[in-house]
C-alpha cells in the first residue's frame, strides 16, 4: 500500500480548516488544539481510574464476526479500575468502543471545550475508547459518514485512512462497513491480497492531546501503539450522497443484515467473505487461486 503521512498541524482556524480540509475532504492532524482544555492535563489513566473505578465498563476484543453476534454486543464486561490496571499490567486485546462514560460520570463533560472549526458538530455526549497495546480496530468506515474529530489521550496511537474511492481495493464486505477482518493492515500478504497493492492512502502518528480529522466515509484502522485513549466529537455529512448512503445504512442495510444472520446463520458471514474477495477482484480484473 502507498501510504502518505497526514499533514500535522500545531494551530489551525476555522477558515483554514473548512477552506483547506472539510470541503476538499483532506484528513488533517492538529497538535495544540485541545492545550486549553482541562483534560489536556487531567485526562490520563489515573484519572479515569480515580472518577470512574466502580462503573462497569463493555469490552470488545479483535475475533472475527460470526452470525451469533449481536449489534455492538460486547464480548466480556469489567470494572473501570480493573481494566485499566490490566492496560497498565500487560497487552491486551480488549478494547472500549463506544461507551458514553460521560454519561456515567459527568464530572467529565467539564474537560473538554467544544472546538469553533466552523462545521456543526452533533451535540451529543461523546463517546470514548480505550485499547490495550497493540490491540488494533479493524478497517472499517462509520455507518453514518460523519466528519469525524477525534482526539486522543495517555500514549501513542497509529491510524491508517482510507478515502471512500479507494473501497474498490479495501475487499469491502458486503451489506457492512468493514473490509476482509483477516487482513493484516500492518502487514498485508499481497499475494492473498493484491488488490491491496493498488490503495493509496494516509497515515498518522497520534500523542497525548492530538485531533486527527478524519472526513466523511473514510475508511479508518487504528492500532494503539502503547494503551491510551480516544474521543470523537462528530457532524454529519455534508454531501447529499453521502447522506442518502448513511440514511441507507441505517434503516436498511444494517437491519437486512441482521435477518439474514437470523436467517442464514454462519453460512451467511461465510457467503460475505467470499463475496468480498471475488467482487473485489472480479470488479479489478484479478485472477487469483483465492477468489473461493
Amino acid at each position: 500500500m502507498e501510504l502518505r503521512e497526514i499533514p500535522r498541524l500545531e494551530s489551525i482556524s476555522k477558515e483554514e480548516f473548512v477552506n483547506n480540509y472539510v470541503k476538499p475532504q483532506k484528513p488533517i492532524v492538529v497538535a495544540q488544539i485541545t492545550k486549553d482544555w482541562p483534560a489536556y492535563q487531567t485526562w490520563h489513566f489515573d484519572y479515569i481510574r480515580t472518577i470512574a473505578k466502580d462503573k462497569t465498563v463493555p469490552l470488545y476484543d479483535d475475533r472475527p464476526v460470526t452470525h451469533e453476534d449481536g449489534f455492538n454486543e460486547p464480548h466480556a464486561k469489567m470494572k473501570m479500575g480493573d481494566y485499566i490496571d490490566l492496560l497498565e499490567k500487560e497487552p491486551t486485546n480488549y478494547r472500549i468502543f463506544l461507551y458514553n462514560l460521560m454519561k456515567e460520570v459527568p464530572s467529565l463533560q467539564k474537560d473538554f471545550r467544544w472546538p469553533n472549526l466552523g462545521i456543526k458538530l452533533v451535540k451529543q455526549l461523546p463517546m470514548l475508547f480505550f485499547g490495550g497495546e497493540n490491540s488494533k480496530v479493524f478497517m472499517h468506515f462509520d455507518i453514518d459518514y460523519s466528519n469525524i474529530l477525534h482526539f486522543h489521550f495517555h500514549g501513542k496511537k497509529q491510524c491508517i485512512l482510507f478515502s471512500p474511492d479507494q473501497s474498490k481495493y479495501m475487499y469491502k464486505v458486503p451489506h457492512s462497513l468493514i473490509s476482509r477482518e483477516d487482513i493484516d493492515f500492518d502487514d498485508p500478504d499481497y499475494d492473498r491480497w493484491p488488490a491491496l497493492k493498488k490503495a493509496q492512502g494516509y497515515i498518522a502518528h497520534l500523542e497525548h492531546g492530538d485531533m486527527l480529522y478524519m472526513p466523511e466515509g473514510y475508511w479508518h484502522y487504528m492500532k494503539y501503539v502503547t494503551p491510551g485513549f480516544s474521543m470523537s466529537l462528530r457532524s454529519l455529512p455534508r454531501k447529499p450522497l453521502h447522506f442518502a448512503k448513511a440514511a441507507y445504512n441505517v434503516l436498511v442495510m444494517r437491519h437486512y443484515d441482521n435477518l439474514m444472520r437470523r436467517w442464514k446463520g454462519q453460512k451467511w458471514i461465510d457467503h460475505k467473505n467470499n463475496q468480498a474477495i471475488i467482487r473485489t477482484h472480479e470488479a479489478l480484473g484479478i485472477s487469483t487461486k483465492n477468489d473461493t
